[in-house]
């Protein structure tokens, strides 16, 4: 949820819609919670065990290979008891009274139910068979994200939690749809700043006004447009001391464009405009009254928890690798690779998958992996053990984005003791992958490899990334370039040879408009006459030629069944 009032339609101008670029080669921390809190969804669409690691396993390798992010994820901790009464309240709140339930104390109330936990702990496990690096928070997971993404750590965060920027976040991707031009709906802290004039602190006292996900109602009477046409009034330094004083009771003087009448100008032809000015003074004047006074009704407002809460920059630890940069306690941010054969028997135990399908899903990561390597570090390695990079299929143009079509031949000896079965045995059929169907709505397509097969040699065809070829492989894009240089240039030639001909064929002495001599105009319209004529006759032998045949088929017709005139017709 996060802030209350619809808050995301408050920022919904200025969103911005990114290409599928733009997280390649970046952090981003993912709010796990926001993933798993979808399987409900899937529950009720499609039947299927275990949704919530079906969703983590096709968005990881999507948001790795596809998207080329280097995702952090990031789980919750133990929520504050503050959070665990708002979440009482939200689920007991069109059944009975508020007021009536239990008090949250700490241990108490404040862990998540056992379900829940279980799923975390489950798609954790599967993150970790990844080589994923997976964060606990000390309280909400998206307080440590917007931690990560304000130190520099991370340079965006994956979540739909609003207070993500209450914590301090810069950039928020709140939506990806994955079959789009512009797949990344993500907000930037520094676009709400130039749009509407808020900055962090601007953004909390909001979120006590008008409710946040550790108290629902905030003021009572007091909605999204009030509270923010309230806080523009202050700067960042002065907001929240500003509600501080009213909640006591101290109601600041509004601050008008007229402070008093005695700065009216007697003149008559100016008497009009500034007596509707001063009713609009005293206008915004009892407005501001209004708003101040159901401010101080509250008690304890504004709520010092919650304010320290969302200004904390302590929210969980970890260790960062490379840079120089290292924290004391805590995980690492590092990738690891991915163990494939412990990850094919966890999936296999927990889902109705064939171990085949599981390894064709994720050789677009594997592929994804093995590239970088060898932008790194040139040495002659297979792709999982049994195919080499052979060549640059063609240019693929989806969504508006272009990539190479890669073409992996399987090589001729494989590495011995590599377990690792591809995907194109002979035992292997496609209908096998026809049975599970990811939906396009979500992050869950996932491209699969296309199984060529030349003679006696085997081939994968998977999509990359043209960047990343050309870093691994500069030598085979530079020729498979030239080729199709070559390949342009010699259709350029053959189009404009065939123009020329069909230019000489059409440009007869007729048609360049030279007057013709009696003889041959009669010659000509006598040839023509003749085609006339030729062409009559053979219509009208046609014509008797189809009457005759009608008049036969009407005469066989009735003595030939329906499944015999198939067979003569077909046949």
């Amino acid at each position: 949820m996060g802030v209350g009032g619809k808050f995301w339609d408050l920022l919904k101008p200025y969103a911005r819609f990114e290409g599928l670029d733009f997280l390649r080669d970046k952090r981003v921390a993912v709010d796990l919670s926001y993933w798993i809190v979808q399987h409900e969804t899937a529950i009720k669409k499609n039947s299927v065990p275990k949704p919530h690691l079906r969703l983590t396993f096709f968005r990881t390798i999507n948001l790795f290979a596809k998207f080329g992010a280097f995702p952090v994820f990031v789980v919750d901790g133990t929520p504050s008891p503050l959070k665990s009464q708002a979440r009482l309240a939200r689920f007991y709140r069109f059944t009975i009274d508020s007021s009536t339930l239990p008090v949250a104390e700490e241990g108490i109330l404040v862990e998540r139910n056992q379900t829940f936990l279980k799923c975390v702990q489950e798609c954790v496990e599967l993150l970790e068979l990844f080589g994923m690096p997976v964060l606990k928070a000390k309280g909400e997971a998206e307080a440590l994200c917007a931690q990560l993404n304000s130190e520099g750590y991370v340079d965006a965060c994956i979540t739909a939690d609003s207070d993500a920027f209450l914590f301090g976040a810069k950039c928020v991707v709140k939506c990806i749809r994955p079959n789009t031009k512009e797949p990344f709906e993500c907000y930037c802290i520094s676009d709400i700043e130039a749009g509407l004039g808020l900055k962090r602190k601007h953004l909390i006292a909001m979120s006590l006004l008008i409710g946040n996900d550790h108290d629902l109602n905030g003021v009572q009477g007091i909605g999204l447009d009030t509270a923010l046409q309230f806080v523009q009034n202050f700067s960042e330094d002065e907001i929240l001391n500003i509600l501080h004083k009213i909640g006591n009771g101290d109601i600041p003087q509004y601050w008008g464009d007229i402070k008093s009448t005695e700065d009216a100008v007697s003149h008559s032809d100016e008497s009009m405009p500034m007596n509707r000015k001063e009713k609009e003074q005293k206008k915004h004047e009892t407005w501001w009254i209004k708003v101040c006074s159901k401010i101080a009704l509250e008690t304890n407002f504004p709520n010092d928890e919650i304010v320290t809460m969302y200004l904390c920059e302590n929210n969980g630890t970890f260790t960062v690798m490379g840079g120089g940069i290292i924290a004391t306690d805590g995980p690492s941010i590092s990738w690891g690779s991915p163990m494939t054969e412990m990850l094919v028997d966890f999936l296999v135990y927990h889902q109705p998958w064939q171990p085949s399908y599981i390894r064709q899903k994720m050789l677009p990561m594997l592929s994804t992996i093995y590239l970088r390597e060898m932008a790194t570090n040139p040495v002659q390695t297979l792709l999982c053990g049994q195919y080499e990079f052979d060549s640059i299929r063609r240019v693929k143009i989806r969504y508006g984005h272009q990539s190479y079509v890669v073409k992996w031949k399987k090589a001729a000896s494989a590495i011995s003791g590599v377990k690792y079965t591809a995907p194109v045995d002979s035992d292997l059929h496609l209908e096998e992958f026809m049975e599970v169907d990811e939906p396009n709505d979500l992050l869950d397509e996932s491209s699969n490899p296309q199984i060529h097969v030349d003679g006696d040699c085997w081939f994968l065809l998977t999509d990359e990334n043209m960047k990343l070829v050309h870093s691994a492989f500069p030598k085979k894009v530079d020729h498979f370039l030239q080729a199709n240089e070559r390949r342009e240039l010699k259709r350029k030639r053959t189009s404009s040879l065939r123009s020329e001909e069909s230019n000489g064929k059409l440009e007869s002495p007729k048609s360049k408009g030279v007057q013709l001599s009696i003889t041959e105009f009669y010659r000509s319209a006598k040839v023509q006459s003749q085609e006339k004529s030729g062409a009559d006759l053979a219509k009208d032998s046609n014509c008797q030629v189809d009457r005759i045949s009608k008049e036969n088929r009407r005469v066989s017709s009735p003595n030939l069944s329906k499944s015999a005139r198939r067979r003569l017709l077909f046949n």
